[in-house]
């Protein structure tokens, strides 16, 4: 007897091969092999007659999605159906969240199979737990499907909708989403907040003192016996001092002369105070935690998180990494206490084994934390991982095993000092048992926080004590606006306001990217103009389909479908039909959004009217005797849109751009401009007709164009730069910037060219051949076959299965491509740079096949790549 195994990925297939008996043929569906149709190409043609057929979903017929294989899956279907041929049993072997749910159904409407069929799930991939999974298989959950499929169908419905008005009221190529343009929205609410925001000014003092031949630092906190105004003190949202805040605000003149009136005379004890407390150790990992501290610890994107998860999963290395749960099992419990006695010793161990409850709105999918997988977990040192995979998977241990430890216990220390009627502040804390602190403490968001396993030594004061005073000066504050979102941020608020799931946070990021709505600068996501027009759009005409309580809701709905506590189709038929549902509203609102309205965009703080155009955003302000408009730089956004800048764009658009001077050598002005791509210098003037453009040079990233000079503007147009030759081969090594910015290279001829980027403390114009030099000797990380440094991927998708070899994204001179071995394949137009991933590379490597010379017949596809679900069934459950 034979049994094929089907499961999404050639990775997962390897692993699981291992643990299976050997008359088990596993074979992987690359992911979804159906899906609604991404393209009017896609649509069957006995569909394209109908209205409905655009959104892919038959909403006059019980909400029908058409099903078609998606372009490059032709394939991927005839093996498995060949496969399935000599198979006398089929088993499902996808993950199981619903998305996994999903995909087993499709494969079982898709291959019709005639012979047994099993669902096996397991939440790891070792040979405990395929064994026990394999003996206990149940048959698929159609709640799951239907939760799934309302989702799918939610989304679809949402965004071909709403998406179209965009493009008619807004610009073409816009885009909506049921849970993307919630995201949008807190980030442009976040961006208003902070463009409303005023910051205030304070002053206070702070001392460095000694005592017993310790120095110590102390704050002033009271002054004549009345309280002195710290940030708490000051409105988040305003910036100003909170209304009716009884508290003394220093200017920096009084914080000056009390610093004069202090200066000399003699400081004592007054008051001393020690409390202990304890911290317990955080939970286990959970999808959203993850990607959290991924991003906080590791800088790494929720997306490179979950693509480094999910190959740690499909290597055995932890359990299954979409998921809400923060429980562990006893497994898991007995596995992370041994590593504690092992290598902490067992006072180290908390008294009793911990286990966590969820707290997430509406958790779901997955019966346990993401983990180490297995009965014994592997020492992150000892597992051969290496880079970001060695990194996830150390963080994901460290958690796990933290978790079972003991609670660390601190004595937070507070002393008061006097100097005659101020009173000065110290804070210390002395940790007295480590406890979990050991293994593992939890990131922050805020950059300035201390890490809570750092302690503060004061010296042993007592009341009375008189400490010298070596030091007293004023320090200025300002009030900070609220912080933008980061990834990591961002995660966190759309899980507990219960948007969207965890699983899917990941590509909704990556889409607010990718769709420009927002921009990723150090960290932060700031929204652009774009955003601004289409969130308040929507604000406007659709704001339930915003807010955040509204799509909380439809996410409890959906949870209801799957546990089977809510019929999928009267739901969808309520959102989306009658009076108040989302296709009523869109032609209502058709007639009554005026375009001109819908592309301006109102701003805190500017007497200019921003729009946004067929290129971008620009601005019309009042200037002279007429209008002026001027287009805005794409990497500006509203964020850093001032009435200087507004300023600087007019005088360059009506009185032309500033000169910085004149070249030395050919006279010609050299101008300052800000261009669609941010400032640039140029050496000459624009000629009219088809004349040569003339020479022009970008500044390297941080550098400002206030702060120009002539010399620089020179320097900058001389690029590339040649610094000397190569003491081992005699070919000239250079210095210039590109796309990725500065760098130095190495140009062998015919061997090829070898380029390092600079460091930030390198300067593209001082840098030295010494200094170059250093830079090339340093090893890339990536390595041809015979050691060759190669050029540097765009993004590594992973090692192909077959052979081991790296499957990974360049930059070309034709575009954007992937490349295994010799095989070159451009970029899909419908996939970008983060969307692209391993299993997709791995079905369109499997299609590109050497062409037979023998014509075939040409056959209808539209039948063959269309299916039907099995109505009479189906509606029977319902």
């Amino acid at each position: 007897m034979s049994t094929l195994v089907i499961v999404e990925s050639p990775t997962k297939a390897k692993t699981i091969r291992n643990y299976l008996p050997k008359d088990y043929q596993v074979e992987a569906s690359m992911g979804h092999i159906r899906d609604l149709p991404s393209s009017a190409d896609e649509i069957p043609a006995e569909y394209k007659q109908f209205e409905w057929a655009r959104l892919g979903v038959n909403i006059d017929n019980n909400f029908e999605p058409i099903y078609v294989i998606p372009k490059g899956k032709n394939k991927t279907v005839q093996q498995l159906k060949k496969a399935l041929q000599s198979a006398d049993e089929l088993i499902l072997a996808t993950d199981e969240d619903r998305e996994g749910e999903s995909i087993s159904w499709h494969l079982l409407q898709l291959l019709k199979p005639k012979v047994p069929i099993k669902r096996m799930v397991f939440h790891e991939i070792t040979k405990d737990a395929i064994q026990k999974a394999l003996s206990n298989c149940r048959d698929i959950d159609e709640n799951l499907v239907h939760a799934q499929e309302t989702r799918r169908i939610l989304d679809r419905l949402v965004g071909y909708t709403l998406s179209p008005l965009l493009w008619k009221k807004i610009a073409a190529g816009l885009s909506a989403g049921r849970v993307q343009s919630v995201a949008v929205r807190l980030l442009v609410q976040r961006e208003r907040e902070r463009r409303a925001f005023k910051e205030a000014n304070y002053w206070d003092l702070k001392a460095l003192l000694n005592y017993a031949k310790t120095d110590f630092e102390a704050r002033l906190t009271t002054l004549k016996g009345e309280k002195l105004a710290n940030g708490s003190d000051f409105d988040p949202k305003t910036g100003k001092l909170v209304k009716n805040k009884k508290v003394i605000v220093l200017t920096e003149q009084e914080a000056t002369e009390l610093k004069a009136r202090l200066t000399g005379k003699p400081w004592e004890v007054t008051d001393t105070e020690e409390k202990a407390t304890i911290r317990k150790p955080s939970p286990p990992f959970t999808t959203s935690t993850l990607q959290q501290e991924a991003n906080r610890k590791l800088g790494l994107g929720a997306k490179d998180t979950m693509r480094i998860a999910q190959s740690l999963y499909e290597n055995g290395y932890i359990t299954y990494m979409r998921t809400d749960s923060v429980h562990l099992s006893d497994q898991a419990i007995s596995a992370a206490r041994s590593c504690v006695e092992s290598m902490y010793g067992k006072e180290y161990l908390s008294p009793k084994p911990r286990q966590y409850k969820t707290k997430a709105k509406g958790a779901q999918e997955a019966h346990e934390a993401i983990r180490p997988a297995g009965s014994t977990f592997r020492i992150p040192k000892e597992t051969g991982l290496r880079d970001k995979e060695l990194g996830l998977y150390d963080l994901i241990w460290k958690r796990t095993v933290a978790c079972q430890m003991a609670d660390a216990q601190l004595t937070q220390i507070s002393v008061n000092i006097a100097v005659e009627d101020a009173i000065f502040r110290s804070s210390g804390k002395r940790i007295d048992f480590a406890g979990f602190f050991r293994a593992y403490v939890e990131g922050s968001d805020d950059p300035e926080a201390a890490l809570e396993n750092q302690e503060v030594i004061l010296p042993d004061l007592k009341v009375g004590d008189k400490p010298n005073c070596k030091q007293l000066d004023v320090i200025h504050h300002e009030t900070q606006p609220p912080a933008r979102y980061t990834e990591a941020s961002l995660v966190k608020t759309l899980e507990t306001e219960g948007v969207g799931r965890p699983s899917t946070y990941a590509s909704i990021i990556g889409t607010i990217v990718d769709r420009g709505y927002a921009q990723l600068r150090n960290k932060a996501l700031i929204p652009t103009f774009t955003a601004f027009a289409v969130i308040t759009l929507l604000e406007k005409n659709f704001a339930e389909l915003v807010d955040t309580k509204f799509t909380s809701k439809m996410e409890q709905s959906l949870d209801d479908i799957a546990s089977g506590n809510e019929k999928w189709l009267p739901y969808l038929d309520k959102f989306y039909r009658g009076e108040k549902g989302l296709q009523n509203q869109v032609k209502v609102r058709e007639t009554e959004i005026d375009p001109q309205s819908a592309k301006a965009i109102e701003l805190e703080n500017l007497d200019v009217t921003v729009k946004i155009g067929k290129f971008g955003a620009y601005f019309e302000a009042n200037y002279g005797d007429g209008v002026v408009k001027s287009s805005i730089p794409a990497d500006l956004t509203p964020a850093d849109l001032e009435p200087r800048q507004i300023e600087t764009l007019l005088k360059q658009k009506v009185e032309g751009p500033p000169i910085l001077g004149n070249h030395p050598e050919t006279q010609e002005p050299i101008y300052l401009l800000i261009g669609t791509y941010g400032p640039y210098v140029q050496l000459g003037d624009t000629p009219q007709g088809k004349a040569k453009k003339p020479k022009t040079a970008s500044f390297p990233k941080g550098v400002q164009p206030e702060n120009i000079t002539l010399d620089m503007a020179v320097g900058y147009l001389t690029l590339p730069r040649t610094l000397g030759e190569h003491p081992d081969t005699g070919k000239p090594i250079k210095t210039s910037l590109g796309r990725f910015g500065a760098y130095v290279v190495h140009d062998q001829g015919t061997e090829g060219k070898d380029y390092r980027s600079l460091k930030k403390e390198d300067d593209v114009l001082t840098i030295t051949l010494d200094r170059a030099l250093e830079l090339l000797a340093q090893p890339k990380t990536t390595k041809g076959r015979r050691g060759t440094t190669t050029k540097q991927p765009l993004k590594e998708l992973g090692l192909h299965p077959d052979d081991n070899e790296p499957v990974n994204i360049y930059q070309g001179p034709y575009g954007v491509y992937f490349k295994h071995g010799k095989t070159n394949i451009k970029l899909p137009e419908d996939e970008t740079l983060e969307t692209m991933n391993l299993d997709k590379a791995l079905s369109l490597l499997q299609d590109k096949t050497p062409a037979k010379k023998t014509a075939t017949k040409k056959t209808t596809t539209a039948k063959k790549t269309t299916t039907t679900r099995k109505t009479t069934a189906k509606k029977t459950a319902q």
